[in-house]
């Protein structure tokens, strides 16, 4: 199936431009969805557009946005009234500046996109651009309009394209004090520091997003399965809460687990490693004359 772009445009540095188009680099759609049906018929909810007070229909012509200044009183825009401050969709990401990418906070990043020469006569152009920005190490930051609405877009090579990453505004971005500011200050002992240390070493990698499983996924594909060859679904029986133990306890349960588990890996490496060395040996052996 061919790729569908979501915006396409030009990307321009200074007098240098190009045509790009922009795709979404993230997708929802292989997630289970369900819809509303009738119990009773199996049929499809269908939602109608109602008023709230005299219960009628209203038709979409008769539908307008309002803003809610306080509860049950609204101020009507009108389509036109919006067109006033509609931001000119100038189909152009300027790039205004550059930073360096540490210095972007993660609560600030958005939604991410791939971004790719739109036809074959901008792609020298945007080898430059591209190629530039990674050879400073920076991040581009520009504007884009996606409809109505105007984002600040961070940009940075990635392989032969460019990544695009939306940016919340600073009003979009809640203050973290407001949410850690009111954690008591409790004081860990060394003890606890060192076994929870030894823990998360133990425990250390490297980051591998194949390792990711979405396990209530699998658990809806297993469900819808069973329900379409008509099998009974068991309600699981609810669990017993956990018990409270105490916290050095439970660290050095914890870190003993975590080095039979550690223990376990490096002896089945060590097996792995004689089974492989046996078989690159010969099996051909030479018998003795009698």
């Amino acid at each position: 199936m061919a790729r569908r772009a979501y915006w396409k445009g030009f990307l321009r540095l200074s007098l240098v431009s190009c045509p790009i188009a922009l795709f979404p680099a993230t997708s929802e759609r292989e997630k289970i969805r369900f819809h509303q049906i009738n119990r009773k018929t199996g049929d499809r909810i269908r939602y109608v557009k109602v008023d709230a007070e005299t219960g009628k229909q209203v038709d979409n012509e008769g539908i307008i946005k309002g803003y809610e200044k306080k509860k049950g009183e609204y101020i009507p825009v009108e389509p036109e009234e919006l067109e006033a401050v509609a931001i000119e969709s100038r189909h152009t990401i300027e790039i205004d500046e550059f930073v360096p990418r540490e210095e972007i906070d993660e609560l600030y990043l958005a939604n991410p996109y791939y971004i790719v020469p739109d036809g074959d006569a901008g792609t020298q152009a945007f080898a430059v651009i591209r190629d530039g920005i990674e050879k400073k190490g920076m991040v581009g930051i520009g504007r884009i309009v996606f409809t109505t609405r105007e984002h600040t877009i961070a940009l940075e090579a990635r392989g032969k394209g460019i990544l695009g990453m939306t940016l919340r505004y600073p009003y979009e971005v809640r203050d973290e004090r407001n949410y850690f500011d009111d954690i008591p200050s409790e004081r860990v002992t060394k003890d606890m520091l060192d076994l929870a240390a030894h823990i998360i070493k133990t425990k250390s990698g490297h980051f591998n997003p194949k390792k990711f499983e979405d396990h209530y996924e699998q658990a809806l594909k297993d469900l819808l399965r069973k329900k379409d060859r008509g099998e009974k679904i068991e309600v699981p029986q609810d669990r017993e809460p956990a018990k409270v133990i105490n916290l050095m306890e439970a660290l050095r349960r914890s870190a003993k687990g975590e080095n039979a588990i550690a223990l376990h890996a490096r002896r089945r490496r060590r097996v792995d490693h004689r089974r492989g060395a046996r078989k690159t040996r010969s099996p051909a052996r030479h018998r003795k004359a009698g």
